[in-house]
């Protein structure tokens, strides 16, 4: 299916039967008032500006990639420019909700060009969506008018950073409803640390590294159908460590084996784990011990 470009909003007004945007780089749409697609053209699109949408009532079907999002009440989604949004084409919708476009142009030459690129949430791909509490929505939504009024009204000298800096209050504030819903949904965090946990002994327990080399974050990421961000997320706020320091955390704990209890010299020992170049596994294991692999091994009490 080939996706249907939307490269300004203008045009997206135009495709959900709206006025013209008051302001061409931004604007905030209310879903109730906004035709929803019905073209089956559009049941894939690649928008060209940022979305950040609070949705209600939505009985529909969506995908990012290859995942479909767990939709409810007061849920938000997030989509970064130029990646491909599949949505259920229906005629019954009553979606309610506000969503917010910011074309990239908007805030380029700002700070928030760069902050906004450090929100794991704009890669989320599946189960991942915001889910909100009454009052968490209600503030959503009074940021999502602050930013319609100023769009909307006049410029003047002070709209350009007005606007700017209630996007980055709100993108601040859907930071902490991500990290409130991580510790909302503990037993969720330890289930997927204890399926992480075995993914990883696994690898490692069938000698995976030596033939196949280093698992990749996404390789887990993949097999657990998450994206790496949420992965190393809900990983981090049960363990305080990423996905990708657990991965490195079981190759010094699996060099540690191979040193003690193995005849192999050091360069065959980062071959075993799957580094390309011993001293990439000099490096990591005297950055995680304080210690060279030599000067562990020669440290050992052995017989």
């Amino acid at each position: 299916m080939q996706p249907y470009a939307i490269p300004s909003i203008r045009e997206l007004h135009q495709l959900l039967q709206l006025p013209k945007p008051k302001h061409p780089l931004v604007s905030v749409i209310d879903f109730a008032v906004a035709k929803c697609f019905d073209d089956e053209k559009l049941e894939a699109v690649r928008y060209g500006f940022y979305c950040i949408a609070l949705k209600r009532n939505f009985k529909g079907k969506m995908r990012y990639g290859q995942k479909h999002y767990d939709f409810d009440d007061g849920v938000m989604t997030f989509f970064a420019p130029n990646q491909v949004v599949i949505t259920e084409i229906r005629d019954d919708w009553e979606l309610e909700g506000a969503w917010l476009v910011l074309h990239p142009d908007f805030i380029n030459g700002t700070p928030l060009a760069a902050e906004i690129r450090k929100y794991g949430y704009f890669s989320y791909a599946v189960n991942e969506a915001l889910h909100l509490s009454q009052d968490e929505e209600q503030m959503v939504m009074g940021l999502m008018a602050i930013i319609s009024d100023e769009s909307a009204a006049a410029p003047d000298t002070f709209s350009h950073q007005i606007i700017i800096k209630q996007v980055q209050l709100l993108l601040s504030y859907c930071d902490r409803f991500y990290h409130r819903q991580f510790l909302t949904r503990r037993q969720g965090s330890n289930d997927l640390l204890a399926a992480f946990e075995e993914l990883l002994d696994s690898y490692f327990r069938e000698n995976r590294p030596e033939a196949e080399g280093i698992p990749p974050v996404s390789f887990f990421a993949d097999k657990l159908n998450l994206s790496r961000n949420y992965l190393s997320d809900m990983l981090r706020s049960t363990t305080g460590q990423s996905a990708q320091q657990h991965i490195q955390q079981k190759l010094v704990e699996s060099a540690k084996e191979l040193l003690a209890f193995s005849d192999l010299n050091i360069s065959e020992v980062a071959y075993r784990l799957g580094f390309e170049h011993p001293q990439s596994f000099h490096k990591l294991f005297k950055n995680k011990t304080a210690l060279s692999p030599l000067e562990y091994r020669r440290g050992l009490n052995r017989e």
